[in-house]
């Protein structure tokens, strides 16, 4: 796909943590602080609910030039006209989804491995998702951490974005830049949150950061 997209800070949406906050309401708030892409996911919902919920969030997405990831669902993410889809390994094959949504929407691959992130670039994939790499409460099918130097050895093997994913947080958010990610995933770190707004605009001023210090450590190496 040839739509440049930035993955600096990647809110992925869970409704068991919005609390009391309307979903749209978090989004609404996470994209005014700095998010920078939306993934839709939902695992325990309907087809017709979650075709409505996504509508929702694909208004106010749509409203501000961020693109919303639709996860697992092709259906669903073509149902929006959604600027993509997200798949794990225990999903639709990626190389299917990409036949399915064709080259013009988005299509992102969890990955744990160099191996499997080798093939999710054959397959077609546009950016990865690097992780569990701390660990992580939000996901039940999240598995074992990788680590940081997975991370490093994933975001080094391939030559499209990586995207971090699992326990990260304001204190560790900058590590995973460093390590090589292009930007981090969330959950719970901006999702129930009392100002999502607030917490997203200080996790983009670590990410920025991050990314000056490891572009210097990169000229550096160079040097």
């Amino acid at each position: 796909m040839s739509l440049v997209t930035d993955f600096s800070l990647y809110l992925v949406t869970d409704g068991r943590s919005a609390g009391v906050t309307s979903l749209s309401d978090v989004v609404k708030a996470a994209i005014n602080g700095g998010v920078t892409i939306v993934q839709y996911r939902e695992k325990n919902a309907g087809t017709a609910q979650m075709i409505r919920v996504a509508t929702e969030l694909h208004k106010i997405t749509r409203k501000y030039g961020v693109p919303l990831i639709i996860n697992d669902r092709v259906d669903v993410a073509l149902a929006v006209d959604a600027e993509g889809i997200h798949v794990g390994q225990d999903d639709m094959p990626a190389a299917i989804a990409r036949k399915i949504i064709g080259q013009k929407r988005l299509l992102g691959v969890s990955v744990k491995t160099v191996k499997e992130a080798l093939r999710a670039v054959k397959d077609g994939a546009d950016y990865l998702g690097a992780g569990d790499i701390f660990g992580t409460t939000s996901k039940e099918d999240a598995g074992e951490a990788i680590g940081l130097e997975m991370v490093k050895k994933i975001a080094g093997s391939v030559n499209i974005p990586t995207v971090g994913i699992g326990g990260i947080t304001k204190i560790n958010a900058g590590s995973v830049i460093e390590s090589g990610a292009d930007g981090i995933a969330v959950i719970s770190a901006i999702i129930g949150k009392p100002d999502p707004n607030r917490e997203s605009e200080e996790l983009l001023k670590i990410i920025k950061r991050s990314k000056i210090k490891y572009q210097k450590s990169k000229t550096a190496v160079i040097k």
